[in-house]
């Protein structure tokens, strides 16, 4: 297992260095004055060159990129244009939204798509188990946005419940707490949870239906085992390497999708923070805030590879 996890270590390290040359390329060296382009085309050309000598661009590209990145390990990103604030404050103040918002998504994904996909394998071919995967596959076409504004003129207007947007903070020095942060992320959560837990259900079921159909299912069968028993003891385990990969794809799916839901929802958090620095042309808040989103995602397909190793023991031997 050490041998596994410093190979995982290793190609987390090589896949974050080749996503920061990539988003570095992307934004500081293909054609076109970064400098310009934040003061706008109609800008004096000393002002314009003033800027570029403050922002570094006067310097070669390796030099420039080597600097990020040393900024990046020392947790020095720089300052914003737009908020005139150091950069990794302004991550850390959004991360606290982002994740939890995240995490909460996952969460009503994952049971959202365990019932589902649970009932429809467990019922095969009976006509409540096609309701269910018909209301997954309903689930699956309707786009996250207009679910969400759905969700608040559902909630927020017709049944004044939930606030429409804004977020309180988790503390009450902000003027928030626990439940009201949770509830103010509770809808987005949802908007963001439908669409991935469809996928996930129907995910589910096909591993559980393959699975179900081999010799050791039988086998179990044929000592007495009933067919709830064995999905349970037997089935779900073996069916759940497909299903992990897809969870780990999710997560960066809400990642992404966050930037839409956090907009509608008007959230502080990450995805509304690089949304409006583009809006701005804050280069310097995009650059570190698209390398923390790869990071995040890089992470948990990490932690999916671990898990892939803890359900079956046999894929360590595979990557030797």
């Amino acid at each position: 297992m050490g041998f596994f996890l410093l190979q995982r270590l290793a190609m987390f390290s090589l896949t974050l260095l080749g996503a920061s040359a990539a988003i570095f390329g992307v934004l500081d060296v293909l054609p076109g004055n970064a400098a310009q382009v934040l003061m706008g085309p109609d800008a004096d050309p000393d002002a314009v060159a003033a800027l570029s000598t403050e922002l570094g661009l006067d310097q070669p590209v390796l030099q420039r990129y080597g600097q990020w990145l040393a900024g990046v390990f020392t947790g020095d990103l720089g300052q914003s244009y737009s908020y005139s604030t150091p950069v990794a404050e302004l991550l850390l103040e959004r991360l606290a939204v982002t994740v939890p918002l995240a995490m909460l998504a996952m969460i009503l994904c994952t049971a959202l798509a365990f019932a589902a996909g649970l009932y429809a394998a467990a019922r095969h071919r009976r006509w409540d188990a096609a309701a269910v995967m018909g209301l997954v596959q309903l689930g699956m076409a309707v786009p996250g946005f207009w679910l969400a504004m759905g969700l608040v003129w559902l909630f927020s207007i017709q049944l004044p419940w939930l606030a429409a947007g804004g977020f309180p903070g988790w503390t009450a020095d902000e003027g928030g707490g626990l439940w009201p942060a949770l509830q103010a992320l509770l809808l987005p959560a949802v908007a963001l949870a439908v669409v991935q837990g469809a996928i996930l259900a129907r995910t589910l079921r096909s591993a559980l239906l393959e699975v179900l159909h081999e010799d050791f299912v039988r086998t179990a069968r044929a000592k007495g085992l009933s067919y709830q028993q064995v999905l349970w003891r037997h089935a779900l385990r073996n069916a759940m390497v497909p299903v992990l990969t897809v969870m780990g794809l999710q997560f960066a799916n809400l990642l992404a999708g966050a930037i839409v839901i956090e907009n509608v929802f008007q959230l502080p958090g990450l995805g509304r923070l690089l949304f409006q620095a583009i809006a701005n042309r804050d280069l310097i808040v995009v650059r570190n805030g698209v390398l923390l989103l790869a990071a995040l995602v890089i992470v948990v397909n990490v932690v999916v590879d671990i898990l892939y190793a803890l359900i079956d023991p046999r894929l360590q031997k595979h990557s030797r």
